[in-house]
C-alpha cells in the first residue's frame, strides 16, 4: 500500500520514518520530494578504457552548489536528505515529472530496501542535446513509500548502508 501524506507525516512525527532535513513543502499527497545535494562523482574517462564489473570504477569526485551536465552525460549525485526507513517500509525513487520533461533522467536503480539508512545516490543522465544546469537544494526527485505486509526478516544492511555523499558502484563486491 502506498502511503498518504497524512501517514507519512504521522510516521515522521513518531520518528518511525526519518528524513532530515525536511520542510513542509516537500511532503506531497503520496510522496516526499527530495532535493539535490552538492556532492558528485563522474566516471574518470581519462583513466580507463572501459568499465569492468569486477573491479572498482575510477571516479572524479567534486562538490559544487551548481553543476552543468553536458548532453548525453552521466553523473552520480547525492540527496540533501538523510533517510532512515523502518523494517516494514520500502521506498521508490522517482524523478519529478517537471524535471523529466526537461530531459533529465534521475535514476535507473530506484529501489530503497526496508531498513536502509543514509543519503540516496542519484544516477543522473542528460538525454538532451543541450547542457542542463542544476543547483544544489532544488527538489529533483520524490520518494514514494509502500508499507510491507510484515517486517523484513533480514532488513537492508548492505554495502551502501549509512552512505554519506554520492557513492560509486560497488558491484565488484557482489557474490554471484
Amino acid at each position: 500500500m502506498i502511503l498518504s501524506d497524512a501517514t507519512i507525516k504521522a510516521m515522521l512525527a513518531r520518528e518511525e520514518l526519518v528524513i532530515e532535513p525536511l520542510t513542509d513543502v516537500q511532503v506531497q499527497p503520496a510522496s516526499v520530494d527530495i532535493r539535490l545535494g552538492n556532492h558528485y562523482l563522474k566516471i574518470d574517462e581519462n583513466a580507463i578504457e572501459s568499465i569492468a564489473l569486477d573491479t572498482p570504477a575510477q571516479y572524479v569526485e567534486f562538490e559544487a552548489e551548481e553543476v552543468i551536465i553536458p548532453p548525453n552525460s552521466f553523473l552520480l549525485a547525492t540527496t540533501n536528505e538523510y533517510i532512515r526507513l523502518p523494517e516494514n517500509l520500502t521506498a521508490f525513487v522517482e524523478g519529478r515529472s517537471s524535471i523529466g520533461r526537461m530531459g533529465l533522467f534521475i535514476q535507473n536503480a530506484g529501489w530503497v530496501d526496508p531498513g536502509f539508512e543514509g543519503e540516496i545516490t542519484l544516477e543522473l543522465f542528460n538525454a538532451n542535446r543541450l547542457p542542463i544546469r542544476l543547483i544544489s537544494g532544488r527538489r529533483i526527485a520524490q520518494l514514494v513509500f509502500a508499507r510491507m505486509d510484515q517486517e523484513a526478516t533480514a532488513p537492508y544492511n548492505g554495502k551502501y548502508q549509512k552512505q554519506r555523499q554520492a557513492v560509486g558502484s560497488r558491484v565488484y563486491d557482489d557474490i554471484d
